[in-house]
This record gives structure tokens, C-alpha cells and sequence, in this order.
């Protein structure tokens, strides 16, 4: 089906149960969004929040957050701060793993970006580890069933575009454990055909274990779109299963737009309808709550009917 298609599918039908947006305390002045999915550590909840004044592009630091009440978070002031945007973080093989993307300037101009992991015990003492490829964001892990560890690659470029006719693809490819990653394993992953259509980008976010040895995946889906003379970047939350046997991608469906989520000025006229999912929580009523970065502004938190209905291997991390 096509991705405008499923859009207004979703934006008529939905359903959406809830819609809020995050409050982020300690940080006056700064927006904080594109955050990592809430995590827990030693009783408290905690994320990763990518912090950016609104006039500013590029140029954020990331930093821990606890949970101070519902959709209330504020920052843990001793945490450390990372030169990144966009943060992720998963437990990979007993440690965490903090990743997010670094962008480089030389002499005050854009040189380009990458990947950087940090890695460490507990959230609060997390160590650089490794950088990827230069130019490539978006690198996921996931513990597999026999416990090696699945990487997604996120290659972008014209030459993806030559051959695949879409400005992004998806990667995937398998390390024995975490001391394996470095720049060359996201590059030598092999490409997850039927993902996106012609122009059209995008990639994961959060990746974890399904039953049968398959893995789900929150990601985003993304496409140009013209509107009263603005080219407008369309992000949009999707849900996908992945079959690391066959490299074969299923039950792609779109779980959010910007519609979904409460009004909130962008940060740029072009990022009016962008939402940047950063992943789901399962809840008690047996629905999900899916976090997403809202028009690079704000963090946003949907309720939805669980992508992935209940199939989970490890249901207990997925809260």
C-alpha cells in the first residue's frame, strides 16, 4: 500500500487512546526531543534527551532524565554530557549501550556526521566505546535468540538512490557480541529489500525480540511533500516485523503521524509534520505507549493498540 495511503488510513481509523506531551524540568531556555525510549534502572524510570535551543540546529548535547511524575521528567544534574543528537539506548549482553549521532564541523562549517556508542554497567557511568561509519545515523542493536547481537545499518546517499531508487535503506547484519562493533560492521550489512518506495527514507529506532526468533522493530518512515510552496518533510511512526533467516521485512504499518500527537510549534517551516519515533513501552491494559520526537521541538507519547500483539520474547523488558 502506499505510504500516503496508509497515513490517512491511520490518521481516519487509528486508533489513538491517549496523546500528551512530555514535561522536561532543569533545562529553562532548551527544548528536549528525539529522546531514547524511558528505561529502568534499579527501581526508577530514566531516558536519554536530546537538548537544543529552538533557534538553534546541530548543535545539542544529550542528557539523563528521571521520571518525576506521569509525562514529567527532570534532569539528573550529575549525568554526563554527550556532544550527540538523537539518542537511543538498549541492554545488549548484561550492559547498556548509549548511542546517538555526533556531528562534526571543521573551521565552523558542516563536515559531516556518524554514529558514537558508549557502553558501561549502569547509566550513570557510561563510557566511549566505538564510532560508525562516517554519513550513516540511526545504527540499532538487538540481542538475538542464541544471544549474538542483530546490527541495522542506515546507509544514505546517491548512490543508495542509484541503485535502490529510495535516499535510504535498511541494513542488517550479525556480530557475536558487542566487543565485535566498530565502523565496518554497519557497512558490510546487507540491505532489507521492500522497505521504502521510490524518494522515500527512513529507519529504526528501537529494536527488540519476538517469538520465533524474529525481531520487531519501531522506525520511521519518511517522504517529500510540497505545500504552499514548502517542501515538507514527512516523518511518520511505523512499526515493522523482521526475519533475520529470510532478510524478509512484514506487517509494516504506520502506528503514528504528526496528527496524532497535541499542537506544538517547529522548529523549522519544513518540519511541520515530522514525528521521530524513539519507541514503545507496554502497559498493564495491554496497549503501548509510543514515545516520538514532535516537529524537533518537543517529545511526544501516543497510546496505541500494541503493534505487535503481545508476541514478545521477553515481555518484562518491554515495560
Amino acid at each position: 500500500m502506499d505510504i500516503r495511503e496508509m497515513r490517512e488510513n491511520f490518521d481516519r481509523q487509528g486508533p489513538v487512546y491517549e496523546s500528551h506531551l512530555l514535561t522536561f524540568e532543569g533545562v529553562d531556555g532548551y527544548d528536549v526531543y528525539n529522546t531514547s525510549v524511558p528505561f529502568r534502572y534499579e527501581g526508577k524510570r530514566y531516558l536519554f534527551g536530546r537538548v537544543e535551543r529552538r533557534e538553534e540546529w546541530a548543535n545539542s548535547t544529550v542528557r539523563l532524565f528521571s521520571e518525576k511524575g506521569k509525562d514529567i521528567w527532570e534532569i539528573v544534574p550529575e549525568s554526563m554530557i554527550y556532544q550527540l543528537e538523537d539518542p537511543f539506548v538498549v541492554k545488549l549482553q548484561g550492559d547498556f549501550v548509549l548511542g546517538g549521532t555526533r556531528v562534526d564541523y571543521s573551521r565552523g562549517k558542516l563536515a559531516g556526521f556518524c554514529g558514537v556508542f558508549y557502553t558501561g554497567k549502569d547509566p550513570f557511568n557510561l563510557r566511549y566505546y566505538t564510532t560508525g561509519p562516517k554519513g550513516m545515523k540511526d545504527i540499532r542493536m538487538v540481542e538475538l535468540e542464541d544471544g549474538r547481537i542483530g546490527v541495522f545499518s542506515r546507509p544514505r546517499g546517491e548512490h543508495i538512490r542509484q541503485v535502490y531508487g529510495s535516499e535510504s535503506v535498511v541494513g542488517f547484519t550479525v556480530i557475536n557480541d558487542i566487543s565485535e562493533l566498530d565502523e565496518k560492521v554497519p557497512e558490510r550489512a546487507r540491505v532489507v529489500e521492500g522497505l521504502f518506495e521510490k524518494n522515500e527514507w527512513g529507519g529504526c529506532n528501537q529494536c527488540f525480540g519476538l517469538e520465533g526468533g524474529k525481531t520487531g522493530v519501531i522506525g520511521h518512515r519518511c517522504y517529500h511533500e510540497k505545500r504552499s510552496g514548502i517542501d515538507q518533510q514527512v516523518y511518520l511512526n511505523i512499526a515493522f516485523v523482521f526475519d533475520p533467516e529470510t532478510y524478509q521485512a512484514s506487517d509494516i504499518k504506520v502506528i503514528g503521524t504528526r496528527k496524532s500527537y497535541p499542537a506544538q510549534p517547529e522548529k523549522r517551516a519544513d518540519l511541520a509534520d515530522c514525528v521521530f519515533s524513539s519507541g514503545i513501552r507496554l502497559r498493564e491494559d495491554g496497549r503501548a505507549d509510543l514515545y516520538s520526537g514532535v516537529a524537533d521541538t518537543a517529545e511526544g507519547r501516543i497510546v496505541i493498540a500494541d503493534p505487535f500483539e503481545g508476541k514478545y520474547r521477553s515481555p518484562e523488558q518491554m515495560k
